[in-house]
């Protein structure tokens, strides 16, 4: 079976950073993910509120380098956790435990501080590493340990056809082939 969710949203609030009795760190928070549709009566863009957990590492670089408004690529899977409220109802609620989480922008974008460096965290036990998401137009090679200055990288620009490529067609449709 699959159940792989990316997520690419706004931090609706700081991330709460709590630590289970045994002592391991999960932090949730919730993102705006906008529809790439808008409202047919209004034509406004709506979103949708996703609830995020993210446990161990990966929830303390969570907590320690995102916070409200900061844009967030979450890659996890969907789960549905149920449970009975004190009037007896099943209640459920859906919710995506993140596996990695990067950050969508940049802080310069953010708050004009130019100290974001692009790095990111991915769970499991890879721990942190320099993985880039280039929204920033700035290149560097993975794992590096170099980032560079915003330079910009584009590839190279596609060679011009020769002009005897080409030929001039007659307004005489009969020529074409279909």
């Amino acid at each position: 079976m699959l159940n792989h969710i990316v997520l690419m949203g706004r931090l609706v609030r700081d991330p709460e950073l709590r630590r289970t009795q045994s002592g391991v760190p999960v932090a949730s928070f919730r993102i705006a993910v906008d529809r790439d549709f808008g409202n047919r009566e209004t034509g406004e863009r709506e979103a949708d509120f996703i609830d995020v957990v993210a446990w161990r590492q990966t929830g303390e670089f969570v907590s320690k380098y995102f916070a409200k408004g900061r844009m967030a690529v979450v890659s996890g899977r969907l789960q549905i956790r149920s449970w009975t409220d004190n009037q007896g109802n099943k209640r459920y609620q859906a919710e995506v435990v993140a596996d990695n989480v990067y950050f969508g922008d940049s802080k310069r974008d953010n708050d004009g501080s130019g100290s974001y460096n692009g790095s990111s965290y991915a769970g499991g036990n890879n721990g942190y590493n320099n993985n880039r998401s280039y929204n920033d137009n700035s290149y560097a090679a993975p794992n590096s340990g170099y980032n560079a200055p915003n330079q910009g990288y584009a590839a190279p620009a596609p060679a011009a056809p020769a002009a005897s490529d080409f030929a001039m067609l007659e307004d005489d449709d009969s020529e074409l082939p279909f």
